[in-house]
């Protein structure tokens, strides 16, 4: 499984990484984090908000710092 973090390394970035992190740990599933800052890519997706998040090519939230808990229920 592919998970991408869209922003610019922003504390709410390493927010949101942190709670993917959390929740794949918890979960126990591979997944590929892939931490994504060049903005031509995260404009690429269409994102104008971030932090973002993508699983499997689809943006799941943006603008916000989802849970450990929702984006478990995502990766389930």
């Amino acid at each position: 499984m592919k998970i991408e973090i869209l922003g610019t390394g922003c504390p709410k970035c390493k927010k949101l990484e942190e709670n993917v992190r959390k929740a794949v740990s918890e979960l126990k599933v591979k997944a590929d984090i892939l931490k994504v800052t060049d903005i031509g890519k995260i404009v690429d997706y269409g994102v104008i908000s971030t932090p973002a998040i993508v699983i499997g090519g689809k943006i799941k939230a943006s603008g916000r710092i989802p849970e450990a808990e929702e984006i478990k229920k995502w990766l389930k």
